[in-house]
């Protein structure tokens, strides 16, 4: 089934003590155009994170938000500088007994001195970090894919409509192309009766005149192949690969075709239908640009 370049996704989820939610939406762009905004101190998953969305997505511009809740966390160790601890309370000592002063020291009075002690975070498992992000991406990248695949059976629904259309329409210039050429013999008939009478007819004339007249205004082979372009684009509504492009230069041929049946027509009821016929072919090419 086809997907939609536009759609959105999220999860939640833990990598140890870390609360993890990763949120991912994305919109029509040519190409694949991966951004994600997470915290400095986990970059190190970015590539992971980077290389997840390349296998969900083939192209689009997509944009994946990652927050790291970490307050629950149980990775910070308090130390006591044992060597400046030790100078301080040898200066004290030295002040107590030199000056005659009390030392009144406590545990909770030293701590409080300058740089005695500090808070240092532990060394993060970087490899256990970086996969329990990837596996929460996955999660969001699974939900925007439901929502993308939802999009995309609406795109092929909407599709098909027009397809059912432009047949009718093609159908019609098969069934009128034939009038067109048979009133060209009668206009040309009733020409060449004021000017020489009835009597004086060429009608082999009439009949070679007739035949070079439908050669050049024949659209056979430009309905042939819009129909087989049309089978074409069944087909590919039907499988699961990224056909986006494909399609679009499908379309391409779709209207190089009704071109072509435009210049040759002369006929103002095949004009007619010729101009709903690119109308159609148009919103057919305005709505693939929003398939993958």
């Amino acid at each position: 089934m086809i997907k939609s370049m536009t759609g959105y996704g999220s999860a939640k989820g833990k990598a140890g003590d870390l609360e993890i939610s990763v949120e991912v939406k994305s919109v029509n762009n040519r190409y694949l155009d991966a951004s994600v905004r997470m915290p400095r101190s986990f970059l190190f998953a970015e590539d992971a994170v980077k290389s997840a969305i390349s296998k969900h997505i083939s192209r689009g511009k997509v944009d994946m938000f990652i927050s790291v809740d970490s307050s629950a966390a149980n990775n910070m160790n308090v130390k006591v500088n044992e060597g400046l601890l030790k100078g301080y309370l040898a200066a004290i000592d030295h002040i107590s007994e030199e000056y005659g002063l009390t030392n009144d020291l406590t545990a909770v009075s030293i701590s409080r001195f300058p740089d005695i002690l500090s808070v240092e975070k532990e060394d993060l498992d970087a490899d256990a970090i970086s996969a329990g992000i990837v596996a929460v991406a996955e999660e969001a990248l699974s939900d925007f894919d439901a929502m993308r695949l939802r999009e995309g059976e609406k795109l092929a629904d909407d599709v098909l409509s027009k397809l059912e259309t432009i047949e009718t329409l093609v159908g019609i210039v098969e069934r009128e192309s034939p009038r067109t050429v048979e009133a060209y013999r009668n206009r040309l008939y009733e020409k060449m009766a004021e000017l020489l009478g009835t009597s004086g007819i060429d009608e082999n004339r009439i009949l070679a005149e007739a035949a070079i007249f439908a050669d050049r205004v024949a659209v056979d082979e430009e309905t042939v192949r819009l129909r087989s372009h049309m089978s074409q684009l069944r087909s590919m509504l039907k499988g699961s690969s990224p056909i986006g492009r494909k399609i679009d230069f499908l379309i391409q041929e779709f209207n190089r075709e009704a071109n072509t049946i435009g210049s040759k027509c002369q006929n103002s009821d095949i004009a007619h239908v010729v101009v709903d016929l690119k109308s159609e072919i148009e919103k057919i090419r305005e709505q693939i640009q929003n398939i993958e």
